[in-house]
């Protein structure tokens, strides 16, 4: 496919025939009655919690209105858009999906007097309001967040019931959606609505840990922890750090802030991923957590090129991207083994990092890479209104020189005119980094990508740095430069790989996407990507032809690359992988 091909395809977005359902081996092996039940915080874990998801009650409705009769299945955390969800239904702006969940107190005793009870919820899209026993608890707004309440004063004896009311708005407004459309085709996916991560409840203390900080400071062989109380700030804290389960460090202060000083330093890379524990006891209170010494900057080389860094030492980041879609749970990893593979196989294949493209992962996902060393780039996920292709996607696309030129303060053009969301993408941006700063793998923040809903995009580089001075931001990946944030970012399909030098580290963060469509396998007849190969064997000659002229380009100053991308999407046949999972398309020696 040749780059006028390419550009017209763009036009082909809409969806023409009835896809292909796909299942992963993940799926197929699922058990409703044990739904991903790992513990879903892994730098904030206690161990008095209740997982609550399997079967929930829901209805679809066109009125706000508890309507009652809620008695149809669904499994949570997955979708009605989702296949594993056994819904298969399209969530309209205009309806209503309402949720319903019974617990006896009985089955989860507290375990010690005075507790509270603290109902969590790893995700709901988009806009949603919750109950307790008909009483009202709390509300959220934002598809991608966290969010919990307090329900002790709702709780009964016996039976109680929890009730969840979801609007899904998908693409029809400003708010933040990702790839979801509700007109999927092309580089735009199925939508997905409600619950999607994993709900569950724990026993807290009347005075507990509501959150922790912790930030390593490998120049300074230290760590700084910062712990929020939800009461007493001046209550006793222990604090113990561990190095391969052998205590290095323990401290008895009421401070909030504490300095952990590490003897015998270990930084932590892909090459040698090395996490220490931390329990941190706060009166009753106990939690358990884990961080990493390591530090991500950039730096200038020999020859005067800038470079990015990792632990003060030029490092290459050979990057991929990643959707985070499945065909059987969409936003949803099929289980946590499902999480582990992607995350593996992109370093069996020889990558060191991977671009989470427009999603926020659950928190295990995070963890995962922490742990088996695979540096994450976090994209912030995108708004605004219906794009102009014209301007965010053709006129960039050939002609990649004239973006430099257009200012994001054009709202209009970059589809950003509503206040209102506006501010929500602010309040969600901050809300992004402070749910994710604990994660010792993300290594930069993606604030905007290709101009889709772009704006003021100088100061959010002032507001992500003012968050979070440890880590570097890619203010705008792909084009519409403005020439701020700590890297040069540039998306390039058609071009001769080289590097472009600038004042800033050079990224090349989207390249690639090469098609290999193998039918079996694939959601879509109709298929998308850049550069058509007939089969795998053209495809790996393909693949490592690129990977070498990345490697040339890297001797010349290109300091990242993320490749496009880990797995075919719907109609992406572009991926490294089946969009199943079932087939790596890169021929390895003694295996085609």
């Amino acid at each position: 496919m040749n780059l006028i091909d390419a550009v017209s395809s763009l036009q082909l977005f809409k969806r023409k025939e009835t896809p292909k359902q796909l299942t992963t081996v993940w799926g197929e092996q699922l058990d409703p009655e044990h739904v991903l039940e790992e513990y879903p915080r892994p730098q904030l874990k206690r161990n008095a919690w209740i997982n609550l998801n399997g079967y929930w009650n829901y209805r679809i409705t066109k009125d706000r209105k508890y309507p009652g009769n809620i008695k149809q299945r669904i499994l949570v955390p997955f979708s009605p858009e989702a296949s594993l969800s056994q819904v298969n239904h399209t969530l309209m702006p205009d309806e209503y999906l309402w949720y319903e969940k019974s617990f006896y107190l009985e089955d989860f005793p507290i375990p010690s007097p005075g507790k509270r009870l603290i109902l969590h919820f790893g995700a709901v899209d988009q806009i949603c309001s919750v109950w307790c026993n008909k009483k009202f608890v709390c509300s959220h707004q934002g598809g991608y967040l966290p969010f919990s309440a307090d329900i002790t004063s709702r709780l009964r004896s016996g039976e109680n019931v929890i009730t969840v009311r979801v609007q899904d708005e998908t693409d029809t407004s400003c708010q933040s959606r990702g790839k979801q459309t509700l007109q999927p085709g092309g580089m735009f996916y199925t939508p997905q609505s409600g619950i999607w991560q994993t709900v569950w409840m724990e026993w807290v203390p009347e005075n507990y840990i509501s959150s922790i900080r912790i930030t390593p400071q490998l120049d300074e062989a230290a760590a700084i922890l910062e712990v929020t109380m939800q009461g007493d700030p001046a209550c006793e804290k222990n604090i113990t750090v561990y190095a391969d389960g052998r205590e290095i460090f323990s401290v008895q202060t009421q401070k909030e802030s504490q300095t952990i000083p590490i003897r015998d330093l270990r930084p932590w890379s892909p090459e040698s991923p090395f996490l220490y524990d931390i329990t941190i006891t706060a009166g009753n209170d106990r939690v358990s957590s884990y961080f990493a010494m390591r530090k991500f900057s950039s730096c200038t080389d020999s020859r005067g090129i800038p470079r990015l860094c990792l632990n003060n030492q030029p490092y290459f980041q050979n990057g991929v991207l990643d959707q985070g879609y499945w065909p059987d749970g969409l936003y949803t990893p099929p289980s946590d083994d499902a999480m582990i593979f992607d995350i593996q196989a992109m370093k069996d294949l020889g990558f060191n990092m991977i671009r989470k493209h427009i999603k926020i992962e659950p928190l295990r996902w995070y963890y995962h890479c922490d742990r088996l060393g695979m540096i994450v780039w976090q994209d912030i996920v995108n708004g605004g209104g219906r794009s102009y292709l014209t301007f965010l996607c053709y006129l960039p696309t050939l002609l990649p020189f004239v973006t430099a030129h257009f200012k994001d303060s054009h709202y209009k053009l970059f589809s950003r005119c509503d206040s209102q969301g506006k501010r929500l993408w602010l309040r969600e941006c901050k809300a992004t980094i402070e749910h994710l700063y604990n994660c010792p793998s993300i290594g930069l923040w993606s604030a905007f990508n290709e101009g889709w809903g772009q704006f003021d995009a100088v100061k959010v580089t002032n507001l992500i740095h003012s968050l979070d001075s440890t880590r570097p931001v890619d203010h705008a990946s792909g084009w519409y430069d403005q020439h701020c944030g700590d890297v040069k970012s540039v998306h390039n399909y058609f071009r001769p790989i080289k590097a472009e030098l600038d004042s800033r580290p050079f990224v090349l963060s989207e390249y690639g996407g090469y098609i290999c469509h193998i039918p079996e396998h694939s959601y879509s007849q109709q298929v998308f990507g850049y550069l058509k190969c007939k089969d795998t064997n053209e495809f790996t000659h393909k693949f490592q032809d690129v990977m070498e002229e990345i490697r040339n380009a890297s001797k010349e100053g290109l300091c990242a690359a993320v490749y496009t991308q880990v797995s075919d999407v719907e109609e992406e046949a572009n991926g490294l992988y089946s969009y199943d999972r079932k087939v790596c398309k890169v021929n390895r020696p003694g295996k085609g």
